[in-house]
C-alpha cells in the first residue's frame, strides 16, 4: 500500500512509497533485523523491509510493541526505503528476530489452477454463452476471493459482499454479451487465438493491480493526482494515445463492414451523456475502471483479431473494477475525492514562541500563542459553514497542535468568545509544551490546524524546536 496524497514525518513529505518510519540499520542484513518501527508506520512494509516476510512469496512473523523510542534512521532494505525521523515518538514496534514461521502466498498457485483451467474450456468449447460466462464467473470470483479482495474483515464479508456484486454483474454482462460478445464469438473456430487474446486480454485486465497498475503511474484521473505523480502526465499521454490509435482501427473496421453510422450514434449518446453530466454543478466526473468497459465494448463487436484482444482486455477490467470495488459512483462530490488530502483551508497564524530555557536537570520549555480568526457576519449559517470558503473569516471552532506528529492538544473558544463583538478584547490563548532534558538530543516538531466540527483542516508545516534550543519557523504553506 502507498501514499497517494502527501503525508508529513518531522518536517519532511512523504508521497507514492510505504509509509514506513525507521527500521534495521543498514549493515544487518541476515535475517530479521529488529529494527524499530514508528507505530504508524504501515505493518506489512514495516514486515518487508525488516525481511520478516516476502513481497512475493508473504509470510508471518511476530511483531513487538516497544513503547517510546526516539530517533529512526532511514534505510533501503528488500525494495523499501524508509523513512528517517530524528525525534521521538510515544509508540515503536519491532518484529522479534527468529519468530517467523513458513507462510506460502497461495495466490501464485491459485492463479495457476484457475487460469488453466480457463484455458481447457477455451481451447475444447465452440459455445459463445458456455465460454463467456463460465469464463466470466470463474474470473469474477477468483479477483474477490485470490487476487484482489475487497478490504473486508472476515471471509463471510468477502462471500456477502461478493455475491452481491456477482448477480446485477452477470445481467449487465448478459447485455453485453447479447449486444457486443456474441457477434465477436459466434462461429468462432481459431480455438487457439481465442484463447490466447481474448482469454489472455481478460486475463490481464482482470489482474489490473498486478499489471495496469504496476505499469501506469496514474493511481486516479484527476487534475490534482495527475498533477503530483512523478511521470503520470507522460503516461497519460501515451494511454490517451494508444487509446485514439485504437479508436481509429475499430472505427476503420466499422467503416469496412458498413456499420459506421451506427456506432457513431451510439458513441454519441455515450459523448453526449458524459457532457451532460460534467455540467453539474459541485460534481467531479469519475470514469471508473467499470465504466470504462461499458463504454468501449460496442467498439469491440467484430470478428478480427485486434477485437479478440480488446474485448477480452476491457471485460477483464469490468471484472477487476466490480469485484474489487463495486459499482462506485461515476459522479463524486469534490470532498470525495479529496481523501486524506490538503483541504485548502486557512492556517492559524502563530506568534513567535517564548522559549525557557533550563539549567541543569531543569526542565525546559517553550509557549505558543496565537489569535482567533474573527467570527463571520451576520449573514447566516448558511454563510458560516461555507465549506467552499478559505478566507480567514470562515467559521472554526478550536485549533489542534501536533507534536512530532501526534496531536498532543486541542482548544476551542468560549462560547462567549465566539459572540463578542470584533472590537472587544479577549485572553489570548496559548499552549505550553515542557521538554526533559534526556530529550535535549533531538529537535521537536509543532504543527498548527484550525478546526471545523471537531475535525482538524490543514496543518501549517512543522516549525522546529532545536536540539540547541533554538526556534526555526514553520515555512509557508499546509501540510497533512
Amino acid at each position: 500500500m502507498w501514499l497517494i496524497e502527501p503525508r508529513t514525518v518531522g518536517d519532511e513529505e512523504v508521497l507514492y512509497k510505504p509509509l514506513v518510519v525507521g527500521g534495521a540499520p543498514e549493515d544487518e542484513k541476515d535475517g530479521v533485523a529488529g529494527g524499530i518501527y514508528r507505530a504508524d508506520s504501515f505493518i506489512c512494509g514495516a514486515a518487508i523491509h525488516a525481511g520478516a516476510i516476502s513481497n512475493i512469496e508473504g509470510g508471518s512473523a511476530v511483531l513487538e510493541l516497544v513503547g517510546q523510542h526516539a530517533g529512526y534512521p532511514s534505510t533501503d532494505r528488500n525494495g523499501i526505503e524508509s523513512v528517517g525521523f530524528n525525534s521521538s515518538f510515544p509508540r515503536s514496534f519491532r518484529f522479534v528476530p527468529g519468530a517467523t514461521s513458513e507462510c506460502r502466498d497461495l495466490r501464485w498457485p491459485l492463479l495457476f489452477i484457475t487460469a488453466t483451467c480457463t484455458a481447457i474450456l477455451s481451447v475444447f468449447t465452440t459455445s459463445p454463452g458456455v465460454f463467456f460466462f463460465s469464463n466470466f464467473i470463474a474470473l469474477f470470483l477468483h479477483v474477490s476471493f485470490v487476487s484482489d479482495p475487497p478490504d473486508m474483515n472476515s471471509y463471510y464479508s468477502v462471500i456477502s459482499i461478493t455475491l452481491g456484486r456477482l448477480l446485477p454483474s452477470t445481467f449487465i454482462m448478459y447485455v453485453i454479451y447479447h449486444f457486443v460478445v456474441r457477434r465477436t464469438l459466434l462461429n468462432l473456430r481459431a480455438q487457439f487465438e481465442k484463447t490466447i487474446l481474448w482469454m489472455g486480454g481478460c486475463w490481464i485486465g482482470a489482474l489490473n493491480n498486478e499489471t495496469f497498475d504496476q505499469w501506469i503511474p496514474v493511481q486516479r484521473l484527476t487534475p490534482h493526482d495527475i498533477a503530483q505523480q512523478p511521470g503520470a502526465i507522460p503516461a497519460l499521454l501515451i494511454t490517451v494515445g494508444a487509446i485514439l490509435a485504437i479508436a481509429l482501427g475499430q472505427a476503420w473496421s466499422f467503416r469496412v463492414e458498413g456499420r459506421m453510422r451506427r456506432y457513431l450514434v451510439v458513441y454519441g449518446i455515450f459523448v453526449g451523456g458524459l457532457l451532460v453530466l460534467m455540467t453539474i454543478p459541485n460534481m467531479n466526473l469519475r470514469i471508473h475502471h467499470y465504466i470504462i468497459g461499458i463504454l468501449l465494448l460496442p467498439g469491440t463487436s467484430m470478428q478480427t483479431r485486434p477485437s479478440l484482444l480488446y474485448q477480452g482486455l476491457l471485460v477483464g477490467l469490468f471484472i477487476n473494477g466490480v469485484a474489487r470495488w463495486g459499482y462506485a459512483s461515476i459522479l463524486s462530490t469534490p470532498a470525495d475525492l479529496l481523501r486524506d488530502a490538503q483541504l485548502g483551508s486557512a492556517l492559524p497564524e502563530i506568534l513567535a514562541p517564548q522559549i525557557l530555557a533550563g539549567v541543569g536537570s531543569m526542565m525546559s520549555n517553550i509557549t505558543f500563542s496565537w489569535t482567533w480568526p474573527p467570527p463571520t457576519q451576520e449573514l447566516g449559517d448558511e454563510n458560516r459553514y461555507d465549506s467552499g470558503a478559505t478566507e480567514l473569516s470562515q467559521w472554526y471552532d478550536g485549533i489542534s497542535i501536533l507534536v512530532n506528529d501526534v496531536e498532543r492538544f486541542r482548544s476551542y473558544p468560549d462560547s462567549e468568545d465566539s459572540m463578542r463583538e470584533p472590537e472587544e478584547e479577549v485572553e489570548q490563548p496559548h499552549f505550553t509544551w515542557t521538554r526533559n532534558p534526556r530529550d535535549l538530543q533531538h529537535p521537536e516538531y509543532f504543527r498548527f490546524a484550525y478546526m471545523r466540527g471537531g475535525m482538524a483542516q490543514d496543518y501549517t508545516k512543522a516549525g522546529i524546536w532545536g536540539a540547541d534550543g533554538g526556534w526555526t519557523q514553520m515555512l509557508p504553506g499546509p501540510s497533512r
